[in-house]
């Protein structure tokens, strides 16, 4: 379950969204990262997104991938695994805009595929927490 903080500083007040993992009793709960889809715009688990990054430091400058890991440095951005949020972002060049360079059409084809692979995975899932996609309000 996610809750909502409040921080009040001496200026305007900022609401920042944090999501606490269940954890067994008497251990501290582990904040989860979040963070938010660029095509729909709704809030879910790092983990449970998918993350394109351009790449800053290194040989490829620029270069735009799917980073399966989440780690890869450079400037990142995040989309919910499904195939109306990809369409979305590559149609209304949302991607191309939080990136803020062009999308190839290798990137769109293996975010596809990406999609597509997390969709065989969810339905072959025998857990029922496993695959589960972000929230959707």
């Amino acid at each position: 379950m996610g809750t909502k903080a409040v921080i009040r500083a001496a200026g305007p007040v900022a609401v920042t969204a944090v999501s606490v993992a269940a954890t067994p009793v008497g251990k501290p709960a582990r904040r989860v990262p979040v963070r938010t889809c660029v095509a729909c715009r709704t809030s879910g688990g790092k983990r449970g997104l998918l993350r394109v990054v351009r790449l800053g430091a290194g040989e490829s400058v620029g270069t735009v991938v799917l980073d399966a890991t989440g780690k890869k440095s450079g400037r990142g951005a995040y989309l919910c695994p499904t195939a109306e949020c990809v369409a979305l972002a590559l149609k209304q060049k949302k991607l191309e805009r939080s990136l803020k360079t062009p999308i190839g059409e290798e990137v769109a084809k293996a975010l596809r595929a990406a999609v597509t692979a997390a969709d065989t995975e969810f339905a072959a899932s025998p857990s029922e927490n496993e695959g589960i996609p972000p929230d959707r309000g």
